[in-house]
């Protein structure tokens, strides 16, 4: 395992909600931290209470969706902190709710490019060098939208089970080189994101069970995703790259599931009895 002492990380997102939360706990763990996203008073704010604590923390605004302005906050970042070690890619969208024939087409495929796109730009961005150093960690949020459809949030499904995809994809090129790929679901915590999806009308029609289960208390608070990217981070579950792992679990859980997860291949993305080991069927 890796400790985190001397190491870079950058968190997507990382101005508010669960990445504010990773970001602390990353940096509470000895690590550099870079928050990268849209709104600088949010990641200063985030930046100003690592600094407090004593931690390194640098701010870049930046569109995560522009591949200039992206590769740029990441030459920045190695410039003044280092090679990056972790990226947890944790920016996310979800504002297209209702069914496909209703939603603005543009706030869907926003909703595409910011979780989808920003992901594969910023793990982009980072690969190369951790390939030549030998080591490294990518963590990409995926949301319940990967496990199962979301007919109300295509968009947002959609994307998070292409990075789910992605992770699948990137991981399997990455065999031999000392670098991880992994995918997270942080489970369900208030957030900007819920919090929008509580207060609009496109939310309340189409997402009712949402306010239910906040009222019930079927959420989690933001530390237990941070908890878990910080094990991800120190290389607890190297074991389960280009799979998926949740906050809804304990970690010891997670562990202890690991013989059983390999063996029979699960927390992937498969279609089953379809693709090119099926056998033809007779005539």
């Amino acid at each position: 395992m890796t400790r985190l002492e001397e190491t870079v990380a950058v968190v997507t997102g990382g101005g508010t909600g669960i990445g504010r939360q990773i970001a602390l706990a990353l940096s509470a763990a000895g690590a550099k931290v870079a928050v990268l996203g849209r709104r600088k008073h949010t990641l200063d704010e985030t930046v100003t209470e690592i600094g407090v604590a004593g931690g390194v923390a640098h701010a870049a605004s930046v569109d995560l969706t522009d591949q200039i302005a992206t590769d740029k906050a990441f030459a920045e970042v190695d410039n003044l902190l280092g090679g990056v070690d972790v990226l947890v890619n944790n920016a996310g969208a979800f504002r297209a709710i209702g069914p496909i024939w209703e939603v603005d087409p543009e706030l869907w495929w926003s909703d595409v490019e910011t979780n989808m796109r920003s992901t594969f730009l910023c793990t982009r961005a980072v690969l190369p060098s951790m390939i030549e150093r030998g080591s490294g960690r990518v963590i990409n949020m995926i949301g319940g939208g990967a496990a199962a459809p979301l007919p109300p949030g295509s968009g947002y499904s959609v994307s998070k089970t292409g990075v789910m995809r992605l992770t699948e994809c990137v991981s399997a090129t990455l065999d031999d080189t000392g670098v991880v790929c992994i995918a997270m679901a942080p489970g369900l915590v208030r957030t900007d994101m819920t919090d929008y999806q509580l207060s609009s009308q496109a939310g309340r029609t189409h997402l009712p069970n949402l306010a239910k289960r906040f009222e019930q208390g079927d959420f989690l608070p933001p530390n237990r995703a941070a908890e878990l990217a910080v094990a991800i981070a120190e290389g607890k579950f190297d074991q389960l790259r280009g799979r998926a792992v949740s906050a809804t679990e304990q970690l010891a859980d997670i562990s202890t599931a690991i013989p059983e997860i390999l063996e029979r291949d699960l927390r992937t993305l498969r279609l089953n009895g379809f693709g090119p080991t099926m056998k033809p069927v007779p005539n």
